[in-house]
């Protein structure tokens, strides 16, 4: 290898040890529990959320990504309420089952995506020193969407976070969020996973869920 690929493979490092925190680290390792818990359909999902959603409170605000900073608070509300409808949200207050999308929610849905896009990522770009404001306002605004869709039990959720998360691994590896960006990427394989997981529970026979933490 010549001298010089080594020697920028070598900045490209230390750059990287500089610019990430344990904060960032113990995020992303929160993460990516929450999001493989979901995939398995277990109700501790929503704690590990809960606790990672806190946490990037703080580094999206360090990175100028106040949209994203905003949404974290959204999802740990989210979350309290995806919690409760898993455990009482199925018919006769029984476990929330996984279920389709229905028009009316896609409708609502994409309405909400478009508005809150341009409404907010106006704002950011005129009021604010937020970095790129109008993609900012969009993967917020998906992501509202996908988790609302998740709290609901609904498959298409998986499908909406797949969209996201290949938006977000480049953003923030451009913020020099790595370990963040590498968990972006990761996602999009549990995203895929948890789609080919519910979706087989959709035609297979009512499963217990996790016994919910206390």
């Amino acid at each position: 290898m010549p001298a010089f690929l080594l020697l920028d493979i070598s900045a490209s490092f230390a750059q990287f040890l500089r610019t990430t925190t344990l904060l960032e680290w113990v995020a992303v390792a929160t993460g990516f529990v929450c999001v493989w818990l979901a995939a398995r359909e277990s109700l501790w999902n929503f704690p590990a959320a809960i606790v990672s959603c806190g946490l990037y409170v703080f580094i999206y605000h360090g990175a100028r990504l106040y949209s994203d900073r905003n949404l974290q608070g959204l999802f740990i509300a989210l979350g309290l309420y995806g919690w409760y409808e898993w455990l009482h949200g199925g018919r006769g207050r029984t476990a929330l089952r996984v279920s389709r999308t229905t028009g009316r929610e896609w409708l609502a849905g994409a309405g909400f995506a478009a508005a809150y896009t341009l409404g907010f990522g106006y704002y950011l770009g005129h009021y604010t020193d937020a970095t790129l404001p109008y993609v900012d306002s969009f993967t917020t605004a998906g992501s509202i969407v996908a988790q609302y869709l998740l709290t609901r039990k609904r498959l298409e959720n998986w499908l909406l976070w797949i969209v996201v998360d290949v938006i977000y691994v480049p953003v923030l590896w451009y913020k020099e969020l790595y370990p963040t960006s590498g968990l972006y990427a990761l996602y999009l394989g549990l995203a895929a996973y948890g789609y080919w997981q519910w979706r087989r529970a959709l035609v297979m026979p009512a499963q217990p869920l996790a016994p919910a933490p206390r």
